[in-house]
C-alpha cells in the first residue's frame, strides 16, 4: 500500500462513526441497571485518559504508526512479537465484527439465509473497501456519517413522540451505591468501545496537518461518547433495566416498539441499515489495523496480506459456533481478560520505553 494522506476532517469522522459500530447493538453497564448511565461516563472518562496516552505517543514520534513505534523502540525482534501479537488482536476483533453482521442480518432481514452465508458477503464487502486504502475507508464515511445522522435522529425523535420513554426508570440513583457503577465500568466499558481506539494509533500517521489532530480527536470523542450514552440510556428508559439487561440486543426491541399507524411502522429495517453501516466501518478499521501491521513486519505486500487477513478472519467467525457462546466469550474473557492487555498493558510499556529512550537521547544531546 502506497502511504496515503489525509485531513484531519476525515480521520475524524471516521473515529467517531468507529466508537459508534456496533456499540448501540448492546446494552453497556448493565449490571449497574438504572445507573448504566453513569457506568457510561465513567467507561469513557477511563477510555480518554487511554486516548490522550495514544496521542501523546503520536505526538513523541508523529511519523511512525504503532507497528514502527513497537519495531523502533522494542527492537525488531520483540517489536515483531508485538505487532504480531497486535495484528492478531484486530484480526479478532474484525471476526467479532463481521459476525455481528452476520447474527444481525439473520435476526432482521434474511432470516432465512445462513449466518455465514450472510458473513461472507458482509467481509467481501469490507475487504474490498479495504482493498482501495484507508483514503477511500475515510471518503465513504463522510457519506455513512450522512445516513447515520439521519437515521438514529429518527430513532430519537420517534421514541419519546410514541410514548415509549418511563422517566421512573431512572431512579433511584446510586440506590447500591457507586462501587457496582466503577464495577460495570471499568474494564467492560472502557474496552469496549471506548478503548478500542487503540487502532488509531496505526492510522494517526496518516493526517496531513498534524496541529489539529489532537483538539479534533478530543472534540469528536467526547460529542461520541454523549451520543452513546443517550443511545444506551434510551434502551433503559423505554425497556427497563431488568428486560433491557436481559435481551440479546435491547435497541432492536426498542425499534420493534416503534409504530406510527400509516405512517412508520418498521424502524427496526431502519436500525437495522444504520447498524449494519456502522459495524462494516468498524469491522473495515480492524482490516485495516491488522493488514498494515502483517505488511510492516512480515514481506507481504499489502493486497496479498489483504487476502491472507480476509481468510483468517472470516475463518475466526466460526470459533465460537453458537451465538450464546460467542456473545459470552466475548463479554466475560475476551472484554475482562485480554483486550485490557492491547489497550492498556501494551501500549504503557510502549510509552515508558519512548519516554526513557526520549530522555536518555536529551542527556546525551
Amino acid at each position: 500500500m502506497r502511504e496515503t494522506v489525509t485531513r484531519v476532517s476525515g480521520l475524524a469522522i471516521a473515529f467517531s462513526l468507529f466508537q459508534v459500530g456496533s456499540t448501540t447493538l448492546f446494552l453497556l453497564g448493565a449490571k449497574a441497571k438504572q445507573d448504566a448511565w453513569l457506568a457510561m461516563l465513567i467507561g469513557a472518562l477511563a477510555g480518554f485518559v487511554l486516548l490522550i496516552m495514544y496521542l501523546y505517543m503520536h505526538k513523541l514520534d508523529p511519523h511512525r504508526d504503532l507497528y514502527e513505534l513497537l519495531c523502533h523502540y522494542w527492537g525488531k525482534w520483540v517489536g515483531s512479537l508485538g505487532g504480531l501479537l497486535f495484528i492478531s488482536y484486530f484480526a479478532y476483533e474484525a471476526s467479532r465484527n463481521a459476525r455481528d453482521m452476520g447474527e444481525l442480518g439473520a435476526l432482521t432481514l434474511l432470516n432465512r439465509t445462513p449466518t455465514e452465508v450472510i458473513t461472507f458477503i458482509a467481509l467481501i464487502a469490507c475487504a474490498d473497501v479495504a482493498w482501495f486504502g484507508p483514503r477511500v475507508w475515510f471518503l465513504l464515511c463522510h457519506i455513512f456519517f450522512l445516513l447515520l445522522f439521519f437515521g438514529y435522529s429518527t430513532l430519537l425523535l420517534l421514541t419519546p413522540f410514541t410514548g415509549l420513554i418511563h422517566f421512573e426508570f431512572l431512579f433511584p440513583v446510586l440506590e447500591n451505591g457507586l462501587t457496582p457503577v466503577v464495577k460495570a465500568a471499568i474494564p467492560e466499558i472502557m474496552s469496549f468501545p471506548f478503548g478500542q481506539t487503540i487502532l488509531f494509533l496505526v492510522l494517526f500517521k496518516l493526517v496531513t496537518d498534524k496541529r489539529k489532530l489532537k483538539r479534533s480527536i478530543v472534540i469528536v470523542y467526547w460529542i461520541t461518547a454523549v451520543f452513546l450514552i443517550l443511545m444506551n440510556e434510551l434502551t433503559i428508559l423505554v425497556l427497563g433495566p431488568e428486560w433491557a439487561a436481559s435481551s440479546t440486543y435491547p435497541l432492536f426491541e426498542v425499534t420493534q416498539l416503534i409504530q406510527l399507524p400509516k405512517i412508520f411502522e418498521r424502524a427496526d429495517v431502519l436500525f437495522s441499515m444504520i447498524l449494519f453501516i456502522g459495524i462494516g466501518v468498524k469491522t473495515t478499521g480492524f482490516m485495516f489495523g491488522a493488514v498494515i501491521g502483517l505488511q510492516t513486519i512480515t514481506p507481504l505486500r499489502y493486497k496479498p496480506a489483504l487476502l491472507l487477513l480476509s481468510i483468517i478472519i472470516y475463518g475466526l467467525t466460526f470459533l465460537s459456533p453458537r451465538l450464546t457462546e460467542f456473545l459470552w466469550f466475548g463479554l466475560n474473557v475476551a472484554l475482562i481478560q485480554i483486550w485490557p492487555i492491547f489497550q492498556i498493558a501494551l501500549p504503557v510499556l510502549l510509552f515508558l520505553t519512548m519516554l526513557i529512550r526520549k530522555k536518555k537521547r536529551r542527556a546525551y544531546s
